[in-house]
């Protein structure tokens, strides 16, 4: 019997964004594995979640159950379904999943039902402070191969809308919904009749409006086209769904915030939207990923991961291997990599013609040069976009 040997976290910053990453070394010499757990505005209680509590729970465990050391890590602390908690879970179960594949010498996507599909389609970020600015971008990224891309203007609740603040009003950032909403459908218009109907267009209100609001421009959007419409609500207002449904045919996705089954399964079962959104540590890993694939399939939902900057390349990769293996696969959000990641991790999937692709290594395939590494300590500094605010200054979900 293989045994887990040690437990212990990686935190590196390459571009900046806090990484975590767990490495899991066993009883046989040479063999670990790599799992993401990243929480970049809270990176430091992850890492003490898994090194003062999950380690000490794993070491002497035998690495081939996967399935029952989940689930009693899950339950260990009895409370659950906790962002810090399910990320520090899901790096050690991603590192279990890798040291799978290396034990049974297959990819993980082997391991997972095999490939449907050689590549993953994936979609690019085109931001811009004008629409002339976002179809230059969004324009560039047509002519790399990309066929799907998220438009935004202004990042999240737009920018440059006139907003007169109370006197003493706190900091944060500020946003107007009603000019945001306006100058995004003025700016599909604008897509559309200049970069055609070949290209599939996708838009982040990432929560920002109230549960009416979001119904209406769900209801204007619907002449685009749109490939997706992601997180129109907070997770705290799903119910709200329903509404939106009755009155739009505008495609939705949602969930990249969800911890908890009890979020998912209504809206898949349900049929309120169209694509699960999930962040795949935030909901603890590869383990509860592929059952949230099978629920989604019976229910004809397909699978979009969450795929930002703050997720590690072994984050990444663990999308992939989903990707490819799944059925009900529908895109994949790719953020790419900077030089400074490549000098630190050794294996990224590689996108070519707007299609991702994982490598043939055994595992997930992705390794660290942890000196390397150390050469990119983290940072306390939280995200300004957070902290956003009415033009009142209400405080608002970000």
């Amino acid at each position: 019997m293989i045994t887990i040997r040690d437990v212990k976290t990686i935190l590196t910053a390459p571009e900046g964004i806090n990484l975590v990453v767990v490495k899991i070394e066993t009883s046989e010499p040479g063999l670990f594995g790599l799992g993401c757990a990243t929480f970049t505005q809270r990176y430091l209680s992850v890492a003490s979640v898994v090194d003062n509590y999950l380690k000490p729970f794993l070491i002497g465990k035998d690495v081939q159950r996967i399935e029952d050391i989940w689930q009693t890590a899950m339950v260990s602390g009895y409370w659950r379904n906790g962002p810090e908690l399910n990320n520090a879970l899901s790096g050690v179960d991603m590192a279990l999943w890798d040291i799978k594949g290396k034990l049974a010498e297959m990819p993980v996507y082997q391991l997972l039902g095999g490939k449907c599909r050689e590549g993953a389609a994936v979609y690019k970020h085109a931001d811009g402070n004008s629409v002339e600015e976002v179809e230059a971008n969004a324009k560039a990224y047509m002519e790399q191969g990309y066929r799907y891309i998220r438009c935004q203007m202004g990042l999240y609740g737009g920018r440059g809308a006139a907003i007169t603040k109370p006197e003493n009003a706190l900091d944060g950032a500020y946003y107007d919904p009603k000019a945001y909403m306006r100058s995004i459908v003025g700016l599909f218009e604008h897509l559309r009749s200049k970069l055609g109907w070949e290209v599939e267009f996708i838009h982040d209100v990432h929560e920002r409006l109230t549960p009416i609001d979001a119904v209406g421009f769900a209801k204007q959007l619907e002449k685009f086209q749109l490939f997706y419409l992601e997180d129109a609500l907070p997770p705290e207002q799903i119910e709200w769904f329903k509404n939106i449904r009755q009155h739009s045919t505008t495609p939705l996705a949602m969930g990249e915030l969800f911890n908890n089954p009890n979020e998912w399964v209504p809206l898949i079962a349900n049929r309120l939207i169209d694509f699960i959104r999930i962040h795949v540590s935030q909901i603890g890993g590869i383990t509860p990923a592929k059952k949230v694939i099978s629920l989604a399939e019976t229910f004809g939902v397909r699978t979009a991961w969450h795929g930002p900057g703050d997720v590690s390349p072994v984050g990444h990769a663990a999308n992939v291997h989903l990707d490819i293996s799944s059925i009900n696969f529908g895109i994949q959000e790719w953020n790419g990599f900077k030089d400074e990641v490549h000098e630190v991790f050794s294996g990224i999937p590689e996108v070519r013609n707007g299609y991702v692709y994982p490598n043939e290594k055994p595992g997930l395939g992705v390794d660290i040069d942890e000196k390397m590494a150390a050469k990119f300590p983290c940072s306390d500094v939280l995200p300004a976009w957070t902290l956003a605010r009415l033009p009142d200054g209400t405080s608002f979900r970000p």
